[in-house]
């Protein structure tokens, strides 16, 4: 049977600017998980804003699939001469391949700079046409002589076309928390009804934390959208960029990423400040949704919060888990949230009721020994993590029934 689909023509793009906003963003919409980090506007401002450029070691290709002019399929790729900046951790992986002579870098990765937040890579109209994405890639990357071609983060549906493509599948752990009653799965009335439930020796933690940081005389004020103004960025970007400066490493992003953000995107943003004696001291930033309609609807329980940046200029004890998990908590409560995503790693995220889920990526390598070793390594690494999550699961912090179904303490 011979087929009737018209073939997809490729077209490669160097920057954001050159694919047409429009069409990107109502490909995004079509996508199983789509973020707020993958629009293009927030993709286009970390080339503009210098936070991910060629100067920074990532050079941005786009590759998009057409059938005519309809755009059927596309996704962002960069070329890296490092692995900062990604979140999955290959520096080993690099450094057999410098041991045994054989260059690491450059190499490809389809990934939102910066952004270990699972999602929509592979923007398609359907199956068909993320396979035949997949396919260009892979040509691509053996084309140009790259050592690797790496889809982080990536949905489900997109993990298993890399599984069909046959690219080796990594999962590592991140810490969501969930609107709902882990009995009846009805979404929390506020954050007391949270709170109760938790056992009990999590209660008490929770309200102590909290409890220090009021009796220091810290309050918080919650911004969001247009109400977040030029100052309240230029105060969030000191505090996030001390915070990164205090850990030895200047920031990825640059202020005038933020910038564009307040122009373009300020619906996708919610801001935390904490003040002490009318001074503001502290603050927290999380993203929301993936797109305006969503973050107006007001107890919309598909939308979704991404805990992404924090800073203080002082110290207060336990200010931290206040402001990066129980405020946005309690917001999202408010607002009718459905998930708070905790963001990479921090085992310590459980004890504040975000719970372990994997996040997964899929990797191809050009070297078929390296590739051999490679996929030895994650069958390893992968009942490690299954194990983990295993152990992990048996420390949930909320309370379980007795098996006449009741509520233990």
């Amino acid at each position: 049977m011979t087929s009737t689909t018209p073939p997809y023509e490729l077209r490669l793009h160097d920057a954001a600017s050159q694919v047409d906003a429009t069409a990107w963003d109502a490909l995004l919409a079509l996508q199983s998980q789509p973020t707020p980090f993958m629009r293009h506007a927030y993709l286009a401002a970390l080339e503009t804003s210098g936070s991910a450029t060629a100067r920074t070691g990532w050079v941005p290709r786009y590759f998009t699939l057409w059938q005519g002019e309809r755009l059927c399929a596309a996704c962002a790729l960069y070329i890296k001469a490092h692995s900062y900046g990604e979140y999955v951790f290959d520096w080993a992986w690099a450094d057999a391949h410098e041991r045994h002579g054989l260059p690491y870098y450059p190499k490809a990765v389809v990934a939102v700079p910066f952004t270990p937040v699972p999602g929509s890579r592979l923007l398609a109209q359907g199956d068909a046409s993320r396979t035949a994405l997949l396919r260009a890639l892979l040509d691509w990357a053996r084309e140009s002589g790259l050592s690797s071609l790496h889809l982080l983060f990536a949905a489900d549906d997109e993990l298993a076309t890399a599984r069909a493509a046959g690219l080796l599948l990594r999962h590592q752990v991140q810490f969501h928390w969930h609107n709902r009653h882990p009995q009846n799965a009805a979404r929390f009335a506020d954050f007391d009804d949270f709170l109760a439930s938790l056992t009990q020796d999590k209660r008490k933690k929770i309200r102590q934390e909290r409890r220090r940081v009021l009796e220091a005389g810290v309050v918080f004020r919650v911004l969001r959208g247009r109400e977040i103004t030029a100052a309240d960025w230029d105060f969030f970007y000191h505090c996030y960029q001390r915070t990164y400066l205090e850990h030895g490493n200047p920031p990825y992003l640059t202020r005038g990423f933020f910038t564009l953000m307040q122009e373009q995107m300020p619906e996708a943003w919610v801001l935390f400040v904490a003040e002490r004696g009318g001074q503001r001291i502290a603050s927290s930033l999380i993203a929301v949704s993936a797109y305006p309609s969503s973050v107006r609807s007001e107890n919309s329980l598909t939308s979704t919060a991404y805990g992404r940046y924090w800073g203080a200029l002082e110290r207060v004890d336990c200010l931290h888990f206040e402001a990066c998990y129980y405020q946005p908590i309690a917001w999202c409560i408010a607002q009718g949230v459905h998930r708070f995503e905790g963001g990479a790693q921090g085992e310590h995220k459980m004890a504040r009721a975000l719970m372990p889920v994997q996040a997964g990526s899929a990797h191809w390598l050009a070297h078929p020994a390296f590739a051999q070793a490679v996929g030895h390594f994650l069958a390893r690494e992968g009942q490690g993590v299954q194990h983990y999550l295993e152990d992990l699961d048996n420390r949930s912090p909320f309370r379980r029934a007795h098996q006449d179904g009741r509520i233990k303490p």
